[in-house]
């Protein structure tokens, strides 16, 4: 088994299908260490009545309490969904090596803002299985549209 970025973001968007199966924005994040899944979270907002429950957010969470550290220096975040501004700055706090993503969020990301957020020693990588997670969200405000939701 290869364990390369889109085996992961695949993990990320299974989290995401949990959401969306659970009518929240179909967004999943998976915290990766030396191969190892730390973290994992998909989007709870509606579910617990918490505008900060994005799924970054509790995978960060679960990944610091495996690792006993706020500190994720040696960790990578797999989001099927570019990170709005409040979790890109968690992900400053919490020193994450690298950020995958897969679709850009043109109108919340982290990249609309002009002024650096994420951490300087954080690498990005954007667009793995960019189609597969835009196509899920599409589908999924597709039918609330539809719904009248």
């Amino acid at each position: 088994m290869i364990f390369d970025d889109a085996y992961f973001m695949k993990l990320a968007l299974k989290e995401a299908s949990y959401a969306f199966e659970e009518n929240e924005v179909p967004v999943g994040a998976i915290v990766v260490c030396n191969r190892q899944i730390i973290g994992k979270g998909y989007n709870q907002t509606e579910r617990l009545k918490d505008v900060t429950a994005h799924a970054e957010m509790i995978a960060i969470t679960a990944a610091a309490n495996y690792l006993g550290s706020k500190y994720l220096e040696d960790c990578t975040l797999y989001v099927t969904l570019e990170p709005c501004l409040m979790c890109a700055s968690a992900l400053r706090w919490a020193r994450i090596a690298k950020l995958i993503y897969g679709a850009a969020d043109i109108k919340a990301g982290y990249s609309l803002i002009s002024q650096p957020v994420l951490h300087p020693k954080t690498e990005v990588v954007q667009g793995v299985l960019e189609l597969e997670s835009a196509t899920l969200l599409q589908e999924f405000f597709r039918q609330r549209r539809d719904s009248g939701k």
